[in-house]
């Protein structure tokens, strides 16, 4: 059984590809991955925080098992949810600078990401009684990050700041850092990469290892 479990959206083909050799980690395989050799960028430093995730798009954050369900209720429960759930067509992604660190960032119109952002809450409320609550340790650690109110209540609702009107779609790149003298390297090396249209028709269950290594367990196509 694996520690905590998580929603996300995983690229695939040669962006999949690339995403796995910049971290260090494909979660398609579970397996390490060698990084690029870039000029001047020590991709193994400025990756060793987002490398345990694999190349993803937070959808419902990782969570514990509550003590009520099982492993395979979860996987039942989001194949079913997938089954309702409708595909949503981005205009594409880009490399980008979120507050510390740097992100593929999704382009389309606000109805676009409207649907993203739906989607998503739709899976974190859908999925909610699989989730055993966050303890004191953990929420102390999220709240060491100054929080709004609303995320202080998304906190206590669903055990994650980020989620419903906080949900950003991102897929990180790297840990902190001060991006303005690698943004531009970073952004030639994945343009070749970037789909145009990206299409978000598919969720994948992953689940951590006691290494702390998150891994696929299935892809969930979006039927509705």
């Amino acid at each position: 059984m694996f520690q905590r479990y998580a929603v996300y959206v995983t690229p695939e083909g040669a962006l999949a590809k690339a995403g796995a050799a910049w971290l260090g980690w494909d979660v398609a395989q579970g397996c390490k991955v060698a990084h690029p050799k870039l000029p001047g960028l020590d991709v193994s430093a400025l990756t060793a925080t987002p490398r345990k995730y694999g190349m993803h798009g937070t959808i419902k954050p990782p969570f514990c098992l509550a003590s009520d369900t099982t492993p395979d209720a979860l996987f039942d429960d989001l194949a079913a949810l997938c089954k309702t759930l409708r595909p949503v067509m981005l205009d594409g992604l880009e490399v980008r600078a979120l507050r510390q660190f740097i992100a593929l960032c999704p382009l389309g119109d606000p109805s676009a990401l409207a649907a993203l952002a739906s989607l998503a809450a739709q899976v974190v409320t859908g999925l909610d009684h699989h989730r055993r609550p966050p303890d004191t340790a953990e929420l102390a650690r999220r709240r060491a990050a100054p929080l709004t109110p609303a995320q202080e209540a998304n906190l206590a609702q669903w055990g994650y700041p980020y989620v419903m009107e906080d949900f950003r779609f991102h897929i990180t790149l790297t840990g902190a850092v001060e991006p303005a003298p690698i943004l531009s390297q970073i952004t030639a090396h994945f343009a070749p990469h970037l789909p145009q249209p990206f299409a978000v028709s598919s969720l994948t269950l992953t689940g951590q290892d006691e290494a702390g290594m998150f891994h696929e367990i299935h892809r969930f196509p979006l039927e509705g």
